[in-house]
């Protein structure tokens, strides 16, 4: 008896492990990283600064031309460290009067995503702004297909007012066509004003071609002025976020890049800990 019962235990030990080693890995794409979070290292030296970003495993990144260096000799420096630039980002306003600058930018640095970053408005964001916004995201999202560049816009907390029986975020979602328009999910920008990062995903599938890789420190009271002091920014698993649940949501519904987005003054120590934790998230 006791000989069968070692062989049973035996038996179950190596189930549970084959059952360990046999989940998958949820995250399971190249380690992006966006360029804003080396913003007080770029004028220190760019080729540093890469070495820096490539020493960290990224091989994607999201940003667009630099200060202090042509944007021709970027493209060479990223090419030389096996970084690609896939998105870049630009102002709302300049690209709403042309999109011919953004549109060489991208060709130069082999970019096919556009993200803008923010709406410009005063105080609370309402209807009207999201209606202008509509219209020319519309028209520039057009222009930018037409070259092969799809057009993303990168929520940021404030577009989360109350409208109708939703957000006005979903206002922006509604009425902009999925032909031209896609969004870039800032997962912090979801929670921060009280909204549910893989609720939104699910909601609007296929909406979603990029996202922001962020963590909120436990404890913070959100709100809707899309702003928050950087020492907020934690690394991922070490906040208030469902990170796992964002991650399954986004692989189903077709996000294609992410890129680490690291606000605080500690990013050089906490994104060494953001990458090995998504690395270990399994199904």
């Amino acid at each position: 008896m006791k000989k069968v019962m070692k062989l049973a235990y035996l038996a179950l030990g190596v189930l549970m492990s084959v059952q360990v080693f046999s989940q998958k890995l949820v995250y399971t794409n190249p380690i992006g990283l966006q360029a804003y979070t080396f913003r007080g290292s770029w004028d220190k030296g760019i080729e540093a600064t890469l070495d820096t970003i490539k020493s960290l495993g990224v091989t994607e990144m999201e940003g667009g031309p630099i200060k202090g260096m042509a944007t021709e000799e970027l493209r060479k420096q990223l090419d030389k460290r096996g970084i690609k630039m896939v998105s870049i980002g630009a102002d709302y306003k300049l690209i709403s009067e042309s999109t011919a600058q953004t549109i060489k930018d991208c060709k130069t640095l082999g970019a096919t995503f556009v993200m803008v970053p923010w709406i410009p408005h005063k105080g609370a964001f309402d209807l009207a702004t999201a209606k202008q916004a509509v219209a020319d995201f519309n028209k520039v999202g057009k222009e930018l297909k037409a070259a092969g560049i799809t057009f993303t816009y990168h929520n940021h907390g404030y577009e989360f007012e109350p409208y109708e029986d939703g957000t006005l975020f979903d206002y922006i979602v509604k009425n902009t066509n999925p032909e031209y328009v896609s969004f870039e999910m800032d997962i912090l920008w979801t929670a921060f004003p009280g909204q549910d990062p893989a609720k939104l995903l699910l909601k609007y599938p296929g909406r979603f071609k990029l996202m922001h890789l962020k963590d909120l420190k436990k404890g913070v009271a959100g709100n809707l002025s899309g702003g928050t002091p950087t020492t907020n920014d934690v690394a991922l698993g070490t906040g208030s976020i469902d990170i796992p649940a964002i991650l399954k949501a986004a692989k189903k519904v077709g996000v294609k890049h992410y890129f680490i987005e690291d606000e605080s003054p500690s990013y050089l120590k906490q994104i060494p800990v953001t990458v090995a934790y998504i690395k270990s998230i399994k199904e």
